[in-house]
């Protein structure tokens, strides 16, 4: 994996607006020119292979499920933060600004799947076409990533009817992923692991459980993910962590405090997190009581999705500058918070990765 040896480099989580008029290469291929253009370094396929969206996308990609119904409300539809704010959130959810939607490419509701079988990878040819496209649009010059999802994430759509112990479920879907972590970096791409749901659960079911019982939970989830991780280069990894990209409060995320040990727990050499918006950016100052071991990388965000307002490409450099003061500024790289498909406004996307390029411009001058 690149590092910032010479000059800051930038990347972003994954998620790019959907080429408008445009399918299969075509569509791929702008994405992937634009990227670069932008003045991008570690690119992706903006996830348009996916169609958009990070978790169904792994709905045709399993055996051993059906479909079916969820015991209960729909789980992003609980938590803390929609408790206090609910008439805030019954106005958003009317007008559909949870999410900016040019479209589907944010699944508001998403399928729910029983395990009734043993679990079984099936994504062989879906994932081969992923990896083709980018590599046809791509080239063989720069690197490349493609994004995949954590167990605990793509457990939230799913329920249990076949294993006898809820551990067991987890490291059988672990373990099927594993052939797509592996068909990725095989590839000569770097694999990124997306988990947005491992803290954002804090606020749905981690309250009540207690922060320890929480923390426990979420190291299982790990365990798991590390499984599927297993004999996969560290550096060849980069694992995503973030609390969720609706536009809402956010005022019960879980501090990074206490899951910081948790992240640096996962067997990958890159680490990215939010660090750009109002809610988490005061969390840097957690780099200055832990050490990020020798080796690894953090992606922090120095852009966010979270608001419309194009961060200044001055205020990009200082945020990338605050981090390399604490961590080197050879351990990282320039990123954002979450994705900006389907989150935020095509025009505002792109101008944001602009500043992030131009950030990162000014603060290679300053620090080399």
């Amino acid at each position: 994996m690149q590092r910032s040896t010479h000059k800051v480099l930038t990347t972003h989580v994954g998620s790019l607006p959907a080429p408008e008029g445009l399918t299969g290469e075509a569509a791929v291929r702008q994405l992937v020119d634009r990227q670069r253009q932008t003045g991008l370094d570690i690119i992706n396929e903006g996830e348009y292979t996916k169609g958009g969206d990070w978790l169904s996308f792994t709905d045709d990609r399993f055996g051993g499920f059906t479909a079916g119904e969820r015991k209960g409300p729909p789980i992003v539809t609980l938590g803390k933060d929609r408790e206090e704010f609910a008439d805030f959130y019954k106005w958003a959810s009317e007008r559909g600004s949870l999410f900016f939607q040019p479209g589907d490419q944010i699944k508001t509701m998403r399928n729910h799947w029983i395990c009734t079988g043993p679990i079984t990878y099936t994504g062989q040819t879906a994932l081969q076409r992923e990896i083709d496209l980018l590599k046809a649009a791509a080239g063989s010059a720069g690197e490349l990533f493609l994004t995949s999802t954590a167990p605990a994430s793509i457990e939230v759509y799913r329920s249990n009817e076949f294993y006898s112990k809820e551990e067991d479920f987890i490291f059988a879907l672990a373990e099927a992923l594993r052939e797509e972590y592996k068909a990725i970096v095989e590839a000569g791409i770097i694999l990124q692991v997306d988990d947005a749901w491992l803290p954002a659960l804090w606020d749905r079911i981690g309250i009540g459980m207690g922060l320890e019982a929480f923390q426990r939970r979420c190291r299982v989830r790990v365990e798991a993910l590390n499984h599927a991780l297993r004999g996969i280069p560290e550096d060849r990894v980069r694992y995503h962590l973030c609390w969720g990209s609706w536009h809402g409060p956010h005022a019960y995320d879980l501090e990074l405090k206490h899951l910081v040990d948790i992240l640096l727990s996962v067997k990958a050499q890159a680490y990215l997190i939010e660090g750009a918006n109002a809610r988490h950016e005061h969390e840097y100052a957690v780099w200055k009581t832990v050490r990020l071991p020798a080796g690894k990388i953090l992606i922090p965000g120095v852009i966010t999705h979270s608001t419309d307002v194009v961060e200044h490409p001055e205020l990009v450099s200082q945020r990338i500058q605050r981090f390399a003061a604490l961590l080197g500024k050879e351990n990282v790289i320039a990123g954002a918070d979450c994705g900006f498909g389907g989150r935020t406004h095509p025009q505002i996307a792109w101008a944001k990765l602009r500043s992030l390029a131009e950030g990162a411009k000014l603060a290679t001058a300053a620090l080399w």
